[in-house]
């Protein structure tokens, strides 16, 4: 693990995101609370709450974090169609949290895919990415925007 020890404690917030691509017909039945496994959306957002905070048992070196706040939001688009999926972590502390993010955003899709594949077999996970960050030694970063 890299030593943190002469760091800073900041607060540190990071925002990931991913899609979920799916049939129409699939959303429709996540949307309608019918399918076999249950409260889709409800589930993949506890999923990925949980996942944020167990990051460091899940990524090799990557430290423990005292979570102050995570919130999951799971917006359905027709468009897609499918689900945007939107964590934002926040932390004061030494490190910052993108990996927190990133992993809420990859077990929520995970949690979705897995409570409809049994329906759809051919469901996308896309574009899992980090959206932004702020604190820390290296400075704000958002996604798109001209580098230093």
């Amino acid at each position: 693990m890299v030593d943190v020890s002469e760091k800073s404690a900041t607060e540190r917030v990071a925002v990931a995101e991913g899609r979920v691509v799916m049939k129409k017909a699939t959303l429709e039945l996540i949307l309608s609370g019918d399918a076999k496994k249950g409260d889709v959306l409800g589930t993949a957002r506890i999923a990925g709450i949980m996942a944020a905070k167990r990051t460091s048992d899940l990524i090799p070196l990557c430290h423990p974090l005292a979570l102050s706040k995570v919130t999951l939001d799971i917006t359905p688009n027709a468009k897609l169609p499918g689900c945007v999926v939107r964590a934002t972590v926040k932390v004061t502390g030494p490190t910052g949290v993108e990996m927190e993010a990133l992993t809420a955003v990859s077990v929520a899709c995970l949690t979705i895919y897995d409570m409809i594949k049994a329906v759809e077999r051919g469901v996308r996970i896309e574009g899992i990415h980090l959206l932004a960050k702020t604190g820390g030694k290296s400075g704000d970063y958002v996604a798109g925007a001209a580098s230093k």
